[in-house]
């Protein structure tokens, strides 16, 4: 009896214990409104986080049953949802452009060349006058700049700004010397702007090429600053994941050393810029992802930019009868380039603006894609694209990658280049939406603003920062608000094969997550802009 007595209370303790011992954890939240994105969009109030990963997610009551942690954020009911993914900017570009003239919002002008004249001035030493963010359809004329003002405030210095969409630059003379630009000069996809038989000072699309590569290289500590103020900024507004649009191996290798010594923890899939020595490079290399970089994809250039008018247009633009824009390579080249991404297993991500150049690319997809597929090409853009063209992405399993800000900062506009017709097929995202069942959402900053908030209004609301138009721009075109949260976390994880990774707040998946101070699924309409970012976190770590 005294055995039995004495192993029923060792059997009694055994079990007690082992069902009161919790698993200790890194970090639980609870006491928020929790949007998962799963499959279910399910709404969730606690997560628990372990060697940065979520490894549970549902009821407080549950999650403090089982597990235990240090360190516990109550969040006081605030809303919480997976980190940002922006699905297509220029971070390192955005990170340079920090350290050059701000040209952004430049009502006219003269107003340019003074805030060049004030950075100069600020920066002597500067082998090069650099600037980015001129918009001269903000302008009362409308009328491209010119250089004669740059040239007799920097006869000696070269002079390079670029416009806002990086479609069209004013150069000084200097500027144009030292590229060889003259009246003769042509190209393939790119134009010398001309007044008289002289250069104006704009150059467009691969034109500008011509000047730029004469200016020195960023060196990697100028890198290295770049990347960690852009990474700064994008905390600040929420993102945790950017899509780079166009990277050199030398920059992914720098991101990817960055990353590996911790002091880069913003996560990047980088698009390739399709050089010959990329190419060789990757090809031969293949695939990588990691829990923080992902390369398996080139960044293709279709067409120019709407506001410079370098987007290959099917029709004349409605405003130049004799301007059809144009594509930046020949449609061979094109298929070159989707025949050797197609061999090689990596991804083409095409950015097409006009009509014309989506038609082009897309019947070029359609050559190697050939009917459904999980290859998850994509259209960066997809600006304009005419009603026969559009459910070519449903058929080949094309993924529209969209930039809902676009449409309401060209929307002042817009209609003059295209006319009333061909406008209602701009920036159609609803009708995109409708042929695959997502959209990747992003921004194209620093052509527009990084916080992904802006993009959520416009795409959900189709309203500028001041909520007009009152009905909204074209607002058959709107998305609802769990469309463009998806499309800013799972669906842009889909489209950078990164679903398993991130993108949802489940278990298994990487710990990056983001609180709001107001909840964007409910807030009012005109006050989703405004929303205040409380906290940023990546693999379960606050980094804002």
């Amino acid at each position: 009896m005294k055995k039995f007595i004495f192993f029923s209370l060792l059997f009694s303790t055994i079990f007690y214990f082992s069902c009161t011992t919790k698993e200790k954890v890194d970090l639980i939240v609870h006491n928020g409104t929790i949007y998962t994105v799963d499959e279910g969009f399910s709404i969730a109030n606690a997560f628990a986080i372990k060697d940065n990963r979520f490894v549970a997610v549902g009821n407080e009551n549950a999650i403090f049953s089982k597990y235990e942690s240090e360190e516990v954020i109550d969040l006081q009911g605030k809303p919480v949802y997976p980190g940002f993914i922006d699905s297509h900017s220029h971070f390192y570009r955005y990170g340079l452009g920090l350290q050059v003239a701000d040209l952004l919002g430049a009502e006219s002008e003269a107003e340019l060349v003074e805030r060049v004249r004030v950075h100069a001035e600020k920066n002597p030493d500067a082998a090069w006058i650099l600037g980015r963010g001129w918009d001269q359809n903000l302008w009362e004329s409308k009328e491209f700049p010119t250089k004669a003002k740059l040239d007799s405030l920097f006869p000696d210095k070269p002079v390079l700004l670029t416009r806002i969409d990086g479609h069209a630059a004013l150069v000084n003379q200097k500027a144009l010397d030292l590229g060889g630009v003259t009246a003769q000069t042509s190209m393939i996809g790119g134009k010398v702007i001309l007044i008289g038989n002289k250069p104006s000072g704009v150059l467009i699309d691969n034109a500008i090429d011509l000047v730029s590569y004469k200016v020195p290289n960023a060196s990697k500590e100028e890198s290295r600053i770049a990347l960690l103020g852009a990474q700064e900024n994008c905390f600040a507004v929420g993102l945790t994941t950017v899509v780079d649009a166009g990277l050199e191996k030398e920059t992914i290798d720098l991101i990817s050393e960055m990353q590996k010594d911790n002091t880069l923890k913003m996560r990047v899939y980088a698009m390739v810029n399709p050089t010959e020595a990329n190419m060789a490079h990757y090809f031969k290399t293949g695939i990588y992802q990691d829990d923080n970089l992902t390369v398996r994809s080139f960044k293709i250039y279709g067409d120019g930019a709407l506001g410079s008018r370098g987007a290959a247009l099917l029709k004349p633009y409605h405003d130049h009868a004799d301007n059809y824009g144009f594509l930046l390579k020949n449609p061979e080249e094109f298929d070159e380039l989707a025949k050797k991404m197609y061999e090689n297993g990596f991804q083409m991500n095409t950015h097409c603006i006009g009509d014309s150049a989506n038609r082009t690319l897309l019947d070029i997809y359609a050559k190697y894609l050939k009917g459904k597929n999980d290859l998850r090409w994509r259209i960066e853009h997809a600006q304009v694209v005419s009603k026969e063209d559009m459910p070519k992405f449903a058929k080949y399993s094309i993924i529209p990658s969209v930039q809902p800000t676009h449409a309401t900062s060209d929307m002042y506009w817009a209609g003059q280049r295209l006319g009333p017709f061909r406008i209602k097929t701009a920036y159609a995202y609803k009708d995109l939406l409708d042929q695959n069942g997502m959209l990747a959402l992003g921004s194209d900053f620093p052509v527009e603003h990084i916080n992904p908030l802006y993009g959520f209004h416009s795409g959900v609301v189709r309203k500028d920062a001041k909520n007009w138009p009152d009905d909204g721009f074209q607002p058959e075109n709107k998305i609802t608000r769990e469309h463009a949260l998806k499309g800013m976390t799972i669906w842009a994880a889909f489209a950078n094969f990164e679903e398993n990774l991130k993108g949802s707040i489940e278990p298994g998946k990487l710990a990056d997550f983001v609180v709001l101070e107001k909840d964007i699924m409910t807030a009012p309409e005109n006050e989703l802009r405004e929303i205040k970012i409380s906290g940023t976190f990546v693999g379960g770590k606050k980094v804002f």
